[in-house]
């Protein structure tokens, strides 16, 4: 539990500290954020590698659990991309930077994986690693997915994919 409150705070504390006016910026004159849209598309490059070790511990648990963790990874990448290439544009860099950040954001999960090649976790720092991801994931649902499933522009699909989601994940502890 202190490691998920821990990750939770992290991530909050790390996130005001790079988009200092992120909630208000239509009230900013026009202007540019290069380097807030790399440093963003890095943070996602980051979270795949970060991925890629997921999917590397997920074998060294079992050969299920890595399939697993590899199909969900896999299937929540190409979002990844999409918010790489999204966020570096957004923030007005040049398409030519947004294809380089693209190309270290599909890397990344590869090069995880591969990491854990050289190392094992010992059961104790996995339960840490867990407890401290499952905060970062608490934080992102707390603070940009929950609003917006509350926002005007909600709609009937936005609550039929909550319920698809947790479904796909009842599924997903049941086969492990």
């Amino acid at each position: 539990m202190i490691a998920l409150v821990t990750g939770f705070l992290l991530f909050h504390i790390f996130e005001k500290l790079l988009l200092i006016h992120h909630s208000q910026e239509e009230f900013y004159p026009e202007h540019k954020h290069p380097s807030v849209g790399v440093a963003s598309s890095l943070a996602l490059s980051a979270h795949s590698f970060l991925d890629g070790v997921g999917i590397g511990i997920g074998f060294q648990v079992s050969s299920t659990i890595g399939v697993l963790v590899a199909i969900a990874v896999i299937a929540h990448d190409f979002s990844d991309g999409l918010n790489t290439v999204s966020l570096a544009l957004v923030h007005k860099n040049t398409s030519k930077k947004a294809f380089v950040l693209l190309l270290v954001d599909s890397l990344a999960p590869v090069l995880g994986a591969i990491s854990t090649l050289f190392f094992t976790v010992p059961e104790k720092v996995l339960v840490l690693y867990l407890g401290f991801f499952a905060g970062f994931l608490l934080y992102i649902g707390a603070s940009d997915i929950l609003p917006e499933a509350h926002s005007k522009h909600s709609s009937a699909k936005t609550i039929l994919m909550t319920i698809v989601g947790t479904v796909f994940i009842f599924i997903v502890t049941r086969l492990t």
